[in-house]
C-alpha cells in the first residue's frame, strides 16, 4: 500500500465531543433528477445543539463519496441517509482537494462531521476528490483502510449537466454565457481542454484512485440505474459498508410530475427541489456524435481497470 497512518495522524484522529459543526458551503448548484433537495440529510439536526447527545462523538468518515461531480452524489448521498446507522456530513467539506482547507488539518476535518453514536459511520461527499490529483494520496494518509464510494453516469450526459449547470449559475449571476457547442468544438475540433470533458474522462482519475486504493476498496454505484430503480443500487452499497439491510422498496416513491425517485423516511417526503432539474441544452447531434467518439476509447479503459461494463453510448 502506496500510503499509512502516521503516529500524529493517529492522534488526531482520535474521537472526542467536537464544538458545534462548521458550516462550508458546497459549489454552485444541481440541475438533475440525480441531485435531490440540498436540504440537511435526514440525520443531521438543523439546529445544531449547543452540547452533544448523550454518547455521542465527532469521528473522522468512515467512508466518503468521492464523486464524481453532476453523477448524482447528492442523491446517493440521501437515499444511503435513510439507514440509521449512517450519520452523514451536512455540507461537501472539500478537505482533501482545496489546499487552504487542507492546511487548517485534521481536528478542523473532523468538527465538520455530524455526532454520530458508536454503532453509525460517518459519511461524507465532496464530488471534486475523484478528479483532484491529491485526495486519494492525503485520504489514504488520513486512513488507508476506508471505503470509498463512487458515482458514475454516461460521461457525455454528465458533460452536459456539467455545462447546464454552469450556465444556470452564470445566467443567476448575470454573467455572460456561451453555447454549449462553442465550449465543446475549438477550430473545428472537439475541445479536450475544456473542464467538463476532462472530468468525465474516468479512466484517468480512477488510475491514479488505484495507485493508491485496491480496486476493492472503492464500490462504483451505477448513477444510471440509480435514478430508474434505486434500491437494488443501495442494497449493493449497504453490502459494501457491512451495514445491515434497513433501506426498503417503501423508501421510494415514483413522483409522477417530476418523472423520477422521491424518498420517503421517518414520515417525510424529500424530492428534487423546485429549482432543479432544468431539462439539458439540445446539443448539435454531429458535435455529441464527436464527443461520444473521444470518449468511447477512455470508457473502454476505464471497464478493463474497475473489470466490469457500464450502458453507457
Amino acid at each position: 500500500m502506496a500510503c499509512f497512518l502516521a503516529s500524529a495522524f493517529l492522534l488526531v484522529l482520535q474521537t472526542y465531543a467536537a464544538p458545534p459543526e462548521l458550516d462550508q458551503a458546497g459549489f454552485g448548484i444541481t440541475l438533475d433528477p440525480l441531485d435531490l433537495d440540498p436540504g440537511l440529510p435526514a440525520n443531521v439536526s438543523e439546529d445544531v445543539p449547543s452540547s452533544p447527545p448523550p454518547g455521542t462523538s465527532k469521528r473522522a468518515p468512515h467512508s466518503i463519496i468521492i464523486g464524481v461531480r453532476k453523477g448524482g452524489t447528492r442523491a446517493l448521498l440521501e437515499m444511503l441517509d435513510i439507514h440509521p446507522e449512517v450519520a452523514a456530513a451536512a455540507t461537501e467539506v472539500h478537505f482533501f482537494d482545496w489546499d487552504e482547507n487542507y492546511a487548517k488539518g485534521f481536528e478542523w476535518y473532523r468538527e465538520l462531521m455530524p455526532y454520530s453514536y458508536p454503532h453509525q459511520i460517518t459519511v461524507e461527499k465532496t464530488p471534486g476528490y475523484f478528479t483532484s490529483a491529491l485526495a486519494p494520496e492525503r485520504i489514504c494518509a488520513m486512513n488507508s483502510s476506508i471505503k470509498l464510494l463512487l458515482i458514475l453516469r454516461d460521461p457525455a450526459e454528465r458533460v452536459i449537466s456539467d455545462y447546464t449547470q454552469v450556465y444556470f449559475n452564470r445566467l443567476e449571476n448575470h454573467k455572460p454565457v456561451q453555447a454549449i457547442e462553442n465550449l465543446l468544438v475549438r477550430n473545428g475540433a472537439l475541445n479536450i481542454r475544456y473542464k467538463a470533458i476532462q472530468r468525465s474522462l474516468y479512466d484517468i482519475h480512477m488510475r491514479n484512485w488505484l495507485r493508491h486504493f485496491p480496486l476493492e476498496q472503492i464500490h462504483i454505484v451505477d448513477g444510471d440505474a440509480l435514478i430508474r430503480d434505486p434500491l437494488p443500487e443501495l442494497q449493493k452499497v449497504e453490502r459494501f459498508l457491512n451495514l445491515p439491510p434497513r433501506i426498503v422498496s417503501t423508501n421510494f416513491y415514483f413522483n409522477q410530475t417530476k418523472g423520477f425517485y422521491c424518498i420517503r423516511s421517518d414520515g417525510r417526503e424529500r424530492c428534487l427541489h423546485e429549482s432543479k432539474g432544468r431539462p439539458h441544452p439540445a446539443v448539435n447531434s454531429t458535435v455529441l456524435q464527436q464527443l461520444r467518439s473521444y470518449l468511447q476509447e477512455h470508457n473502454r479503459t476505464f471497464f478493463r481497470l474497475v473489470k466490469r461494463t457500464f450502458d453507457w453510448q
